[in-house]
């Protein structure tokens, strides 16, 4: 598959040919520059274009044959394009700070994305049980992981190729990948050394139209390197896209077979539907509703003649129980009658007697006084 195009036009308009300053250059850089203006070094664009080419070359054939690619960018014009053209091409980036021994100690870091995962995963759960500071900390060690390794939590290992904005300022991504002999593919601006980079884009790399025109163009070359892999593993992608997924509603005979399938639907639900009830005689309903009508109005005297008879009953029960409850009341009342008069009697012949015995005590007192 082709790689992707650009023109000498794309990188006069994206700035590409814009350098550094006059007095901050680098002479090893001085081979790619074509002259100055204004006290600007001007790149030489007939250079860049065939290293360029070279450049998504390697990309496309590095992931063709199973490799992956580390997109480095730490610096603010840089960080959002690295991102966004890594996720575009299912590849990896690094675009928040290079942790020294990401590639050298893989172990170690390996670790760090094994912690990352957990507090994902625990914070995706639910962080129940935990206490407000347990759990702020927590956040904030995720979002410290997440900036850091959050671009190479799926990588497995260390990339086959490196793609890297500003070789000044990622100077130890590029010694890690010098030292496992990993390849370098470097935008190079005029005021850093190319050495240590494998393969050179002169360019400028400070200009954020110039880093998202290299980041799209690497994309691009690493897509075509997964069509290249998919097509020497056997899966023809021409014949997935050619597949229709719907068919035209305008050909005649898909018309036909839409009305011949609409056709047996209909057949199918008119045999499936139950008999119809038979109707009835409407005169033999106003029949059956009248005899109904009458058994009721006679049913209804009788119900009220034993709901009478009910009611006497209760009435008569209710009125024998009172005159039961108010006889022994009246017996009782007759015997204290009784008892309080036998008791006043008694009182009574007790004072006669007690005046009696005082006067015939006080008769022989009178008769002796006469004497």
């Amino acid at each position: 598959m082709a790689l992707p195009e650009f023109t000498l036009r794309q990188l006069l308009e994206a700035g590409v040919h814009f350098g550094h300053q006059t007095q901050r250059w680098n002479p090893r850089m001085e081979e790619f520059i074509y002259g100055e203006r204004n006290g600007i070094h001007i790149m030489d664009l007939t250079q860049t274009v065939p290293m360029l080419d070279a450049a998504l070359n390697v990309a496309r054939e590095t992931v063709a044959k199973g490799g992956r690619i580390l997109f480095v960018g730490t610096k603010r014009q840089a960080s959002t394009a690295i991102a966004e053209a890594a996720e575009n091409c299912a590849q990896y980036y690094m675009n928040h700070r290079w942790l020294g021994g990401t590639l050298t100690n893989w172990q170690t870091v390996s670790q760090s994305i094994n912690r990352l995962k957990a507090l994902d995963e625990k914070m995706a759960t639910g962080s129940e049980g935990l206490t407000k500071k347990e759990r702020l900390g927590m956040e904030r060690e995720q979002s410290k992981l997440q900036a850091s390794l959050g671009g190479i939590t799926q990588m497995g290992g260390v990339p086959d190729l490196l793609f890297v904005i500003d070789v000044k300022k990622e100077a130890l991504a590029v010694a890690e990948a010098n030292k496992l002999g990993i390849p370098v593919i470097a935008v190079v601006d005029t005021n850093c050394s190319p050495s240590g980079v494998d393969y050179i884009i002169p360019g400028n790399d400070d200009a954020a139209r110039a880093i998202s025109l290299y980041c799209d163009l690497i994309a691009r070359s690493a897509l075509d390197g997964m069509t290249e892999q998919m097509g020497a593993a056997g899966v023809d992608l021409g014949e997935m896209e050619n597949v229709p997924l719907e068919p035209e509603l305008g050909n005649d005979t898909v018309k036909e077979e839409i009305t011949e399938a609409v056709a047996a639907d209909t057949v199918a639900t008119e045999e499936e539907k139950p008999e119809s009830e038979p109707i009835l005689d409407e005169p033999l309903v106003a029949e059956a509703i009248a005899a109904d009508t009458a058994a009721t109005e006679e049913e209804k005297p009788k119900k009220e003649k034993a709901v009478t008879i009910k009611k006497a009953s209760t009435k008569k029960e209710v009125s024998t129980s009172s005159e039961e409850d108010t006889k022994p009341k009246s017996k009782s009342a007759a015997k204290t009658k009784k008892e309080k008069s036998v008791s006043d009697e008694a009182s009574v012949e007790v004072e006669n007697e007690d005046k009696d015995a005082k006067k015939a005590k006080k008769k022989p007192k009178a008769e002796a006084a006469k004497k």
